[in-house]
């Protein structure tokens, strides 16, 4: 290896010394010689706005390949049994020297430049330049700034540039997608405008939103798509599938009945994560109509939730090899006969065949639980329920929860607009979350009598604290 190293130190010496002027020819990579990499190769051609939008498109599967293991992690949803994928979001460890927090900051930010782009250089001198791929161009600069509204407290829009606020990105976002919909309408548009409102707690433009998109399609699903041979593959289905004995993420029991959402496909293609979906749209009406007191309206609302859901592909996959208790035999419910919180059916037999699990929508409500609706928190705590299940994996249930991450600590060192210890550079914890992270995947388990207990429901607690600003929007 050392004299690997002296050769190739031999070599750069004889080429520096060889320069005939400055040491910048040597190291300056700006003028690009490969024809297939310059920004010509790009801009002006025919169809570049179509090949440029498909490169956005794989950077925000990309995107959501680094927010989905720290929100799912943050969440209650899963508890990381292995140390292959973060380190610290399972306890709500937030740092701003986390490589996973500065690599999912950098992907939405990649996200947002690549969409200016598009429309300020791409589109404009693409001769096929249509309506729907700039629509499609201020969609992706929306879905930027929602995303960094969604999971940081502030973030800048532009490099070293300011900090926005959440409610500063969420509005950037609002007016990208009213952008996008005012040049060709689709129902996930409309849905992102639905879900920006929904956590600004602007309960009418919300409404709208939402029933503006059902108007369009009251089944319409955005994907996005992995590629097992090629990339990006989705890593949500690595951590939760594909490395099988690993166990790496485990669900709360009382999910138990929805995971994997994400398993293997073929050979060719992996799992899509579907981000924004008509249920969506329902679950923001039923919300509204609930914290309004119209409980026949909100029921209606499920009830038709209930309707797409049943609609929604449900996969049957072998998910023998993980065993569920690999990493600490028989510490977690795997039968269909445990009973968790006084409910059953919501844990499978993984080992005596395939299982059905759904992969876009699912949900343990009954059209039993609607009927017993009533305005109080008890119901609301099924409502969030509801949301959790039907957006497991999706990375909402962390943004329900009012957390938030950190700016990262290159953006702090290189950014003089930031300093450690500024807003956005430190946690965003609702003080009810904090007095239960340890609680956040904890149960207890009577393998023999088939009974589980979660230490805490935090629905119930989301409720209990509805007038909080930081959780559930509408109250």
């Amino acid at each position: 290896m050392k004299k690997i190293q002296l050769y190739i130190s031999a070599v750069l010496l004889s080429t520096m010394v060889g320069c005939t002027g400055d040491f910048k020819e040597v190291v300056d990579f700006t003028d690009v010689q490969n024809p297939n990499l310059s920004e010509t190769s790009v801009v002006g051609q025919p169809n570049s706005a179509v090949i440029w939008s498909a490169g956005i498109e794989r950077e925000i599967s990309r995107t959501f390949n680094e927010i989905l293991i720290l929100a799912e992690l943050g969440s209650d949803n899963y508890v990381n049994t292995q140390t292959f994928f973060s380190q610290f979001l399972d306890g709500l460890d937030i740092r701003t020297t986390d490589p996973d927090i500065r690599d999912t900051q950098n992907e939405i930010a990649r996200v947002a430049k690549m969409a200016e782009f598009g429309l300020e250089t791409v589109g404009p001198n693409d001769p096929n330049y249509g309506p729907e791929q700039e629509a499609e161009f201020n969609y992706y600069l929306g879905m930027s700034r929602m995303l960094a509204a969604m999971y940081f407290s502030a973030l800048p829009q532009e490099t070293v540039g300011v900090p926005a606020s959440s409610e500063e990105n969420y509005n950037s976002a609002i007016a990208s997608f009213q952008a996008a919909v005012a040049i060709s309408a689709k129902p996930e548009y409309h849905l992102a405008i639905a879900r920006c409102n929904y956590y600004l707690g602007n309960k009418s433009a919300a409404v709208s939103a939402a029933n503006a998109a059902l108007a369009l399609s009251d089944d319409f699903t955005r994907e996005a798509q992995y590629d097992q041979q090629e990339g990006p593959v989705n890593v949500m289905d690595n951590a939760l599938y594909q490395r099988a004995t690993f166990d790496d993420f485990q669900p709360l029991p009382s999910l138990d009945f929805l995971d994997p959402k994400y398993s293997f496909v073929s050979a060719s293609r992996d799992a899509s994560v579907h981000y924004l979906k008509a249920e969506e749209a329902y679950l923001i009406l039923a919300e509204a109509n609930l914290s309004d007191g119209n409980v026949a309206a909100a029921q209606a609302n499920l009830n038709d939730l209930l309707d797409l859901v049943a609609t929604r592909e449900v996969r049957l996959i072998d998910d023998r090899a993980e065993q569920r208790s690999e990493v600490d035999p028989g510490g977690r419910p795997d039968n269909s006969g445990v009973v968790v919180n006084g409910r059953s059916g919501l844990v499978l037999d993984r080992q005596d065949d395939l299982v059905p699990v759904p992969s876009i929508s699912g949900t343990s409500l009954t059209t039993d639980d609607i009927a017993a609706f009533s305005n109080n928190d008890e119901s609301l705590s099924k409502l969030y329920r509801t949301r959790q299940e039907i957006f497991i994996a999706e990375g909402i249930r962390f943004v329900d929860m009012g957390v938030k991450l950190v700016i990262n600590e290159n953006e702090i060192l290189q950014n003089e607009n930031v300093n450690e210890g500024d807003f956005g550079t430190v946690a965003v914890i609702p003080s009810f979350i904090v007095s239960v992270i340890p609680d956040l995947d904890a149960f207890s388990y009577d393998a023999e009598a088939g009974i589980v207990d979660t230490v805490i429901d935090l629905n119930d607690i989301l409720a209990a604290n509805k007038t909080s600003e930081a959780v559930v929007p509408f109250y």
